[in-house]
């Protein structure tokens, strides 16, 4: 079963409107795990526009002490600041993504060659801190085989261009893309994530063609779909889609 991580940055985004504890970050992770995610994704930014530094340790406190099962996984750019927290905290699953501060959202994977000096410190502080380590990837063939040479133990598949023209023929070519890219990872050994404007309308036809995705990574799409019909209600519909 391809297991579910419930990005919160869109959660903290909407509590960072008013200086007010609520919507409560903690609060919601405990709302979708309970309802059966696996797992809790978090992008802390340099800016802390959605998840604060603060955040990021509540929620290690609260999988640790109540949800000792559940994965934590924190996304961002390598950089000193971002690395040393992620020390700190210790999760289960690191991804790397290649954003600029001022960007809005990921929208591209590493050039993983010509980001070697980035990335390849980063990684070997990960490594030696003992957290899994995943590379944020385009729909790029070539790109897990560099991945695996440089150490990651999974590449997230950007599913962004796909998500942003399903239905249509371009969409099919982005997910043709991405499904050669996902068997071209399994072929050198690496477990395949996957997440970014993934849907429950454009998600079942993106599991029938990869079905051995190991996690998927929702955020702004679930929230969305939490406005409609509660957060547990739209992890339970995600999970269903899923196979769970």
């Amino acid at each position: 079963m391809t297991v579910l991580s419930v990005n919160l940055n869109a959660v903290a985004q909407l509590r960072n409107r008013r200086n007010l504890p609520w919507p409560s970050v903690t609060g919601i992770a405990r709302v979708v795990l309970d309802a059966g995610a696996s797992g809790i994704t978090i992008h802390p930014r340099p800016d802390e526009r959605h998840i604060r530094r603060t955040d990021v340790h509540e929620l290690e406190a609260l999988l640790r002490a109540d949800y000792p099962r559940a994965e934590y996984n924190i996304e961002g750019y390598p950089s000193p600041e971002f690395l040393t927290l992620v020390e700190q905290v210790a999760p289960d699953q690191v991804t790397f993504v290649p954003d600029d501060p001022s960007q809005n959202t990921s929208d591209h994977g590493w050039d993983i060659a010509g980001d070697r000096a980035v990335l390849e410190p980063a990684m070997a502080r990960m490594k030696a801190a003992g957290i899994r380590i995943s590379l944020f990837i385009d729909e790029d063939p070539e790109a897990p085989a560099l991945a695996r040479a440089m150490g990651a133990d999974r590449v997230e598949l950007y599913t962004g261009p796909y998500g942003g023209s399903y239905s249509t023929p371009e969409g099919d070519e982005h997910l043709r893309l991405l499904a050669v890219t996902a068997g071209a990872a399994h072929a050198v050994g690496l477990v395949v994530n996957a997440g970014h404007d993934l849907t429950l309308d454009n998600l079942p036809v993106f599991m029938r063609v990869m079905p051995d995705i190991a996690e998927v990574s929702i955020g702004h799409g679930i929230t969305a779909d939490a406005l409609l019909m509660g957060f547990a209600e739209a992890v339970r519909r995600y999970r269903v889609v899923l196979g769970g």
